[in-house]
């Protein structure tokens, strides 16, 4: 939906499962028009798209194209967004490390990813930007040499140039937002500014890099990495980085008491890989690959001051006495970009996992579940004047 300032909100439909077009647009009419009756029923309705590959390669079947443009204008919806992280498969099955293959080393994550901006550029609306996001080059585990590194950045090169292209060509403003998480390539706010520097020394003074390369925000990845909102938006601002796209999540922050660690096995799933960031009392961090290495590693038996879990939790989950929230995080986002709405005009909430959640934080529908995150997300956005009230 527009906001106010040209904001558009969206919420991104990975929460459904669909891997091809067919499913994809079944969840689109099954329960995005759904929470829409709901959340926004008399304006135009924005939607973030996530597409696979493969639906991507179906939707761009130019009847099946068609009818998918004219579905948007009867039911008054528009596409600003496209989330093209996961490649392929993202639910009902064990993704993991899975989400960053292919990664940016590949031509296949080049050659998905620029068709993910062909199909977006004949979706958009006029007068309104286009975004797509993807992951931060790929994780580290599996990108490890200076070769690889050098192709990332070849292959993120030959995307901004189709970029480029088109949006020359059809007079939209498209860009592409790395997405920084922990354990990547591309991990915290010091690794983000390093490689837009390389590629700056690499293709100087060539506007197309800050037109159509920036970053996708996502405040639960930052909140995980013990980032301050305010020190690293102003990091990407004075080196005229782009914000590309605003993801609003919410990750869990827990003190790791005996208790707070029999309670977090309910967290840690067989679907999605969840980073912990230990921060001790001395303030030193460490990092794990997953849930479960934190709760059977030295973590447990250490007497660290906070965890902070890669774990996408509701955003109106309120702090119970075991397990907090990053929403100050969050907020704090919401307050720069109050003061400051040329930041960025693109909010996307994303809750992806909850398939995954535990049952007390799923006892209610996907439907009923994204209409709350709606109403938390504009109340905090009328409160900040980026939005009027109903």
């Amino acid at each position: 939906m527009k906001l106010n300032h040209n904001l558009h909100l969206a919420y991104c439909t990975n929460i459904h499962r669909g891997e091809t077009w067919a499913e994809t647009f079944a969840a689109l009419k099954n329960y995005t028009l759904a929470v829409r009756q709901r959340v926004c029923p008399d304006q135009p309705y924005a939607i973030g798209l996530r597409l696979s590959n493969r639906a991507a390669q179906e939707l761009g079947d130019a009847e099946t194209l068609l009818a998918f443009q004219r579905w948007l204008a009867a039911n008054q919806c528009y596409v600003f967004t496209i989330n093209g992280f996961p490649y392929g498969q993202f639910h009902g099955t064990r993704v993991k490390t899975g989400v960053y293959v292919p990664d940016w080393t590949t031509p296949e994550r080049l050659a998905y990813t620029n068709r993910l901006f062909d199909l977006l550029a004949q979706l958009l609306p006029d007068h309104v930007e286009g975004s797509v996001s993807t992951l931060p080059c790929g994780f580290k585990g599996l990108v490890t040499t200076p070769e690889e590194h050098a192709l990332i950045r070849a292959n993120l090169w030959r995307c901004v140039e189709h970029v480029a292209r088109v949006s020359e060509q059809t007079g939209r403003k498209l860009h592409l937002g790395l997405e920084p998480e922990p354990m990547c390539v591309l991990e915290g706010s010091a690794e983000v500014l390093h490689f837009f520097d390389r590629l700056r020394v690499e293709h100087p003074n060539d506007p197309r890099l800050n037109e159509h390369l920036g970053v996708n925000y996502d405040t639960c990845h930052y909140a995980v990495e013990f980032e301050n909102p305010q020190e690293a938006i102003g990091c990407l601002q004075q080196h005229g980085i782009k914000l590309s796209k605003i993801h609003l999540s919410n990750a869990l922050r827990v003190k790791p008491t005996a208790e707070a660690r029999t309670a977090l096995s309910a967290f840690a799933d067989d679907v999605y890989l969840h980073q912990v960031v230990v921060q001790q009392a001395d303030g030193q961090r460490s990092i794990y690959r997953d849930l479960r290495d934190a709760l059977t590693g030295e973590a447990a038996a250490t007497a660290a001051l906070e965890w902070r879990i890669h774990f996408h939790i509701p955003l109106h989950s309120p702090p119970t006495a075991l397990f907090g929230n990053t929403a100050d995080h969050l907020l704090g986002v919401l307050d720069l970009l109050a003061g400051d709405p040329a930041l960025c005009s693109h909010l996307e909430m994303e809750t992806y996992t909850w398939e995954v959640l535990p049952p007390e934080m799923k006892n209610r529908d996907v439907v009923e579940q994204l209409v709350a995150e709606y109403e938390w997300t504009l109340r905090s956005l009328v409160e900040r004047g980026l939005a009027n009230a109903a």
